[in-house]
């Protein structure tokens, strides 16, 4: 298999010192949205000196499982700077979404996606809607391992980390502080997810401590995302973790007029990556009908992080007059309002043709001269706490015993061994001791044990899962269960 090669184009022309960035087209409508944002910035007077790699449908065509190939990455880590265009990832056959492998490989742990009505231009009920989603990009579900465990269970694991959690809420809270916002909410659900999302919080509170000028708050994430739905001018910065930024951010992209319009920017200590938030569009690639302005947007958001400001705003305004002027792309066109449709092209000639003017009605942007990134949060480790191993959970596959005979046959199976079994749940359930008959059980059961004090080491889990497997218990997952500093580390079971 041959290693694509990397284009290396003539500089993006202005005046100063060409920025060496990465540029991939994509895939479905990417290739176009791309060349007309890229007609774009280079009659702003944008100073990038490209290099094109391919990602994406074509390289998992060749059989490369990751979408990216090694000279990709080469390309990446010398510029530092990528700009990326929608890209396909196939359905099935265990592929990994190339979006997260880049970020996540990349430790670009910040998703940056401002979302911003503009009323009345394009349709929206929320007309002073100005709300940035700050989302964890590296962790929580995303981490993307999962398993099947039994005829009827699988799972997937929620990691949550302090250090990762720190640094991305310290983020939000300079992000707002370096571009003038009142107010930092965390979006969470720690009512349920005590340990994980209790984590997100706990951090939360201690990081806003730090800044005492902005406001903060917390919303139990369900709640939260109804009123941003349904009130979005209450809030102004969200920072939340993975999953739920990844939502919330398409809820206030959309209910702000279009997620068309949605730019990202992902931003690690190394590198930064620039896209629309939205996907590639097969079902109209080569139409030539597609919404350019995600990712011109993001196009404004690199232009900020490398330090061209006023080309950044040569752009947004001269994006923002063509909105106000009526010329829209099929996606916002209304017939009582809009001026123009506007295929891809066209909408990025009227944009380059406003280029040096600024909007009368919407309010224009101004970046300012300075040519400096906002600083980013170095990630910070505590020292270790003392750890104490004080049980174990096993996860059992037993399709046709029910909890009682389960109970009956791992306290037989485990009467030499210094432990003991304290609970059993089916799907987080305590169903023995003293279930309830109304519980409907699976063929996964989680068996709590506890070690006696006097034995707490590793070679008591050996004797115990030795044992087991010895009388017939199928396990096919193990927790151990541990102490910090005298405090529980594990959840109980629900109705323990």
């Amino acid at each position: 298999m041959t290693t694509q090669a990397i284009e290396t184009t003539e500089p993006i022309r202005g005046v100063g010192q060409a920025v060496p960035i990465t540029i991939a087209h994509g895939d479905g409508i990417g290739p176009e949205i791309m060349a007309a944002c890229l007609r774009v910035l280079d009659a702003a007077g944008a100073r990038l000196a490209p290099e094109t790699i391919e990602i994406g449908a074509q390289v998992y065509r060749q059989g490369v499982t990751a979408g990216i190939e090694p000279s990709a990455w080469d390309s990446l880590r010398r510029t530092k700077v990528f700009f990326k265009a929608p890209i396909t990832t196939p359905r099935g056959g265990g592929y990994k979404s190339l979006n997260v492998t880049v970020r996540k490989s990349l430790g670009l742990f910040a998703n940056v996606r401002p979302c911003a009505a503009l009323s009345p231009f394009v349709e929206t009920h929320y007309p002073n809607m100005d709300v940035v989603i700050v989302r964890e990009n590296e962790e929580d579900l995303y981490a993307g391992i999962e398993h099947r465990q039994t005829d009827e269970v699988y799972q997937c694991l929620k990691l949550v980390s302090r250090p990762g959690t720190e640094r991305i809420i310290r983020f939000a809270f300079e992000y707002a502080r370096a571009n003038d916002r009142r107010k930092v909410s965390c979006f969470v659900k720690d009512n349920i997810m005590k340990l994980t999302d209790g984590l997100f919080r706990e951090v939360f509170a201690e990081v806003a401590a730090d800044y005492p000028d902005i406001e903060h708050d917390h919303w139990i994430i369900d709640i939260g995302t109804a009123r941003l739905a349904a009130n979005p001018e209450q809030f102004d910065v969200i920072v939340t973790s993975n999953l739920y930024g990844d939502i919330i951010s398409d809820v206030a992209a959309e209910i702000s007029g279009s997620v068309g319009l949605g730019a990202s920017a992902n931003i690690g200590e190394h590198c930064a990556m620039f896209e629309a938030i939205h996907g590639s569009a097969p079902d109209i690639a080569g139409r030539g009908i597609a919404n350019p302005s995600g990712l011109l947007l993001a196009g404004v958001q690199m232009l900020v992080h490398v330090g061209q400001a006023e080309i950044a705003t040569r752009v947004h305004n001269a994006w923002l007059k063509t909105i106000e002027d009526g010329i829209h792309t099929a996606d916002i066109h209304r017939a009582d309002s809009s001026s123009a449709r506007a295929g891809t092209d066209a909408f990025a000639d009227a944009v380059i043709a406003r280029l040096g003017q600024s909007p009368t009605k919407l309010t224009a942007v101004d970046y300012g001269s300075g040519t400096e990134p906002m600083a980013i949060p170095p990630a910070t480790r505590r020292p270790a706490q003392d750890k104490q191993l004080v049980g174990i959970d096993v996860f059992v596959h037993q399709r046709d015993d029910s909890a009682d005979a389960l109970a009956a046959r791992l306290q037989a199976a485990s009467t030499d061994v210094p432990a003991s079994l304290l609970m059993i749940t089916n799907r987080g359930v305590k169903v023995w001791p003293n279930g309830m008959p109304e519980t409907f059980e699976t063929d996964h059961w989680r068996c709590r044990f506890e070690i006696d004090e006097s034995h707490r080491d590793s070679s008591t889990v050996v004797a115990l899962l030795g044992s087991l497997a010895a009388n017939g218990i199928d396990f096919v997952k193990t927790e151990h269960l541990y102490e910090f500093d005298g405090e529980p580390a594990f959840s109980l079971g629900q109705g323990q």
